[in-house]
């Protein structure tokens, strides 16, 4: 149906559908590309689109594992890139040139004393770059421009700035050409501008910057160590640092010595796997052995197990090495035993009672024997002349030839010893 047949309350209606489509539209355009902006910046800032990068250089032996677009660490961060990985030209003593930058800040780190490039090859993992740090020197490449000024120009920028501006250059003595008089890192003050003053430099002037001034988003001047300064970069330029490489064994290499060591000490381990064999079989027969003993043990583990509960209770074992009559039998034995106690005890006490009669009765003879002997004082000298007849009666029936045979003496056993004459 044409517009104009419409009405004019439908072609009302109809406008303001096609306003709210448009509206409806335009936003959904302008947010499609507030997404894709969004995104855009947030991949620039994760890339690092938006920091100043310096670009440097190493030589290595290999290219194994490296490729363009690996990253490159710094103290365990991912602070760049690989940018070009080429070999060197027939005649150049070096293999392959690495190329690579770093973004910022990461770059300000890299000195002239103890940075330098590892390259740690793993077995399981990619080969990645390091980048070392550096404590101690100047730094290799500056995002503050560098000034060529005279003297007299350093001393005012002194005065109105203090503690802003430091040579860029080695600064030698001309007299002797040896003696290095300031060095890059050495701050500018009157006093050292005054004895810079005295050596007669060429046109009176020196390289320098100014260490607070705004940073540059790019490389404005690297360290050049043929003229012993830093060295202007031009903006259309890209200039490199060349940094010294530390390469670890190559993992080929690694896994052939590996392999090297495996063949020398597989003979001991197949030798150390037969003895096991042999032990592990010794094992099993022993086992074997063990279940036989354990088994054969069974009945005497049974039966000691049985013991066992019948000694549990008291006077089990009583019962168990007497019989059942051996407790009454012990009993009547310690009854006759106690009764036999009892007799002897009054035995005893009527044989202690008999022997003290017997003594009272001796004592009772010595007495009356004491008595007489006080009573008679000639009792004693008869004894004695009695005792003195009966020995001479004796000695006169051994001189009698009749019972003189009575009373030989007996001969000796043994003959006494002959005497020496």
């Amino acid at each position: 149906m044409p517009l104009q047949d419409l009405t004019p309350q439908l072609r009302t209606r109809l406008n303001k559908v096609e306003r709210a489509v448009g509206w409806f539209v335009f936003i959904a355009a302008a947010l499609l590309l507030f997404g894709f902006g969004y995104y855009i910046y947030h991949t620039a800032e994760r890339k690092g689109w938006f920091l100043a990068k310096a670009n440097f250089v190493t030589y290595v032996q290999s290219s194994a594992g490296l490729k363009v677009g690996d990253p490159v660490f710094m103290m365990g961060f991912q602070v760049g890139e690989i940018t070009k990985v080429h070999p060197q030209q027939p005649g150049d003593p070096r293999n392959v040139e690495v190329r690579f930058e770093m973004q910022e800040p990461y770059f300000r780190y890299i000195w002239s004393h103890g940075s330098m490039v590892k390259v740690n090859a793993s077995i399981l993992g990619p080969t990645q770059l390091e980048v070392t740090r550096a404590t101690n020197g100047f730094a290799l490449c500056l995002t503050q421009p560098i000034a060529h000024k005279t003297i007299a120009e350093l001393e005012a920028l002194v005065v109105t700035e203090p503690g802003q501006w430091q040579l860029s250059q080695f600064v030698f003595d001309t007299q002797s050409n040896s003696n290095v008089v300031y060095q890059p890192y050495d701050g500018l003050t009157l006093s050292n501008l005054q004895l810079l003053a005295t050596l007669n430099l060429e046109s009176n002037s020196v390289y320098a910057f100014n260490n607070k001034s705004k940073s540059r988003k790019r490389i404005v001047a690297v360290w050049d160590e043929k003229l012993k300064r830093y060295a202007f970069v031009p903006h259309d330029q890209t200039e490199l640092v060349e940094l010294p490489v530390a390469e670890s064994v190559p993992v080929n290499e690694r896994l052939e010595k590996i392999m090297g060591q495996v063949e020398t000490a597989l003979p001991n381990i197949l030798a150390l796997t037969n003895h096991l064999f042999t032990v592990l079989d010794r094992a099993a027969a022993a086992t074997s052995n063990l279940d036989i003993a354990i088994t054969a043990a069974q009945p005497m583990v049974t039966n000691f197990t049985y013991i066992s509960e019948v000694l549990r209770g008291p006077g089990s074992l009583g019962v168990w090495a007497l019989g059942t009559n051996g407790d009454s039998q012990i009993q009547l034995a310690l009854t006759n035993v106690n009764h036999l106690l009892v007799g002897v005890n009054t035995n005893l006490d009527e044989l202690t009672r008999e022997i003290g009669f017997t003594l009272i009765n001796a004592a009772s003879i010595t007495s009356n024997l004491n008595v007489q002997v006080r009573a008679n004082s000639n009792l004693l000298g008869g004894i004695s002349q009695t005792v003195m007849d009966a020995d001479d009666l004796m000695q006169g029936l051994k001189r009698h030839w009749l019972l003189r045979s009575a009373f030989k003496k007996p001969k000796p056993t043994n003959s006494p010893p002959a005497k020496a004459r």
